[in-house]
């Protein structure tokens, strides 16, 4: 993943719109309409919130019939929380400094 795909996505999670719009599609593809339905918004501005998770990655969509239809593309998802992995290793690896620290301070 380049960093421009690595900023579109953090870009596009940034707003919880966007990540209930993700979660209600990871339980299954909606239409613009299903989304709306959710959510105290217009269809324009849904639609506007799936552009922004398309051109990041995390959202496709189909024709079926008259409707479009979103799906959930959890890749980038996958992808940012490797990304988010090595900082886990460093927090981790803090957090056992600090106990070390701890228990000697126990000890004396």
């Amino acid at each position: 993943m380049t960093d421009d795909e690595l900023d579109a996505v953090f870009g596009a999670l940034a707003d919880p719109t966007r990540r209930a719009i993700l979660a209600r599609l990871a339980r299954g593809d909606a239409s613009v309409n299903d989304l709306t339905e959710l959510f105290p918004m217009s269809q324009p501005a849904i639609s506007k919130h799936l552009k922004v998770l398309e051109r990041a990655g995390l959202v496709s969509r189909t024709q079926k019939g008259t409707m479009r239809i979103s799906h959930l593309e959890a890749d980038p998802l996958r992808e940012a929380t490797d990304w988010l992995a090595d900082y886990r290793a460093y927090w981790e690896a803090s957090y056992a400094r600090l106990d070390a620290l701890l228990a000697d301070l126990d000890d004396t």
